[in-house]
């Protein structure tokens, strides 16, 4: 993969500006997760929705997580404003805007249907909504995006039907499924059925799994749903079985350091394990998760971990190279941008 390039000639300031400047592919974002405070209070003043907090600096002072149950609590309050087919366009462009700003050439969004058809919005609002974001970023971006739905674990795998069931007339404006919410209490095989409908759909299967659960969750994601991508995957390395799986099967782990610092996986950024998931062999790319929560994008998560860790050049380039060629994108479209993060590497 690293054959052509000389990465000693890189120093590390020089590798910041290159990996800012780099062509990438976001693939575990959800887009609920990017409401800003000041957008939430925006739509919430349209929408007639009062917020738990004061002002937007109040609601950033109350991002204090313990764990993901705390963080989920404020991330579903805060989800009430959404109501109207506009909040759900206009939430999703302000977030392609700024993965514009990122160089993400690709974006494959996490949405939570459940999280708003139990307040009585229709799915077809929120994805219309979400949809025309995505056309807008095409046409005036140029950049590419596509919608992954997830179901809630914490909810039963009947409710996940259902949600299904309503998805169906839309199936157009998503590309695939995910598995998101607590993980405790909540293993992959609880949908394995539903999951098997979904690949029958010819959806792709994604699923988060190995972040507070053990090792044998993300075999779990593996087998009963048919996961493509593991989201997060942190925890393999506890079981040598588990990486020897991942690495031979060539899964994608979409990581996200900043949201394991906040939510307590790891005390420290500098105790996150990503350089050994790469010494490992393990197919990992770095993501943002909930960016308006967890202190920052997709650059911002790839600048804090070359920053905290013991990442060369080459762990740089082989992240970004990760995240293009794990992604859902038309394969026809990824040798250009791998090609343009070549030119960017060769110094």
């Amino acid at each position: 993969m690293t054959e052509q390039h000389d990465f000693s000639r890189i120093s590390s300031r020089h590798l910041s500006a290159i990996v800012a400047a780099a062509p990438k592919a976001e693939l575990h974002v959800h887009i609920e997760g990017t409401l800003e405070p000041e957008l939430a209070f925006a739509i919430g003043r349209r929408n007639g929705v009062t917020l738990p907090y004061s002002d937007p600096a109040a609601m950033r002072r109350a991002y204090a997580f313990s764990d993901l149950q705390s963080f989920l609590d404020i991330y579903y309050a805060a989800a009430a404003v959404l109501l109207h087919e506009q909040d759900f366009f206009e939430l999703a462009w302000a977030y392609l805007v700024r993965a514009k700003a990122d160089n993400v050439v690709r974006a494959e969004i996490f949405f939570d249907p459940q999280t708003h058809t139990a307040r009585g919005v229709a799915f077809e609002t929120l994805v219309r909504g979400l949809s025309r974001a995505i056309e807008k970023a095409r046409t005036e971006l140029g950049l590419s995006a596509a919608l992954i739905m997830c179901f809630l674990r914490h909810l039963t795998e009947r409710e996940a039907f259902e949600t299904l069931e309503q998805a169906v007339p839309y199936r157009e404006y998503f590309i695939g499924v995910g598995l998101d919410s607590g993980e405790q209490g909540n293993p992959p095989e609880k949908f394995r059925d539903v999951f098997a409908r979904c690949r029958r759909l010819g959806l792709h299967t994604v699923a988060h799994a190995g972040e507070e659960g053990p090792p044998a969750s993300i075999i779990g994601a593996l087998d009963a749903l048919g996961a493509e991508r593991v989201d997060h995957g942190v925890r393999c390395l506890a079981d040598p079985a588990v990486v020897v799986r991942l690495v031979k099967d060539r899964v994608p782990l979409t990581v996200c350091p900043l949201s394991n610092l906040r939510l307590r996986v790891f005390d420290q950024l500098a105790d996150h394990n990503l350089p050994r998931l790469l010494a490992a062999g393990l197919r990992a790319s770095v993501h943002s998760d909930d960016p308006a929560y967890f202190g920052g994008y997709i650059n911002d998560n790839l600048l804090s971990a070359l920053a905290a860790l013991p990442l060369t050049p080459a762990d740089a380039y082989t992240l970004l190279r990760n995240s293009l060629e794990s992604s859902f994108m038309e394969p026809t479209e990824i040798p250009r941008h791998v090609e343009r993060l070549d030119d960017l590497f060769t110094v």
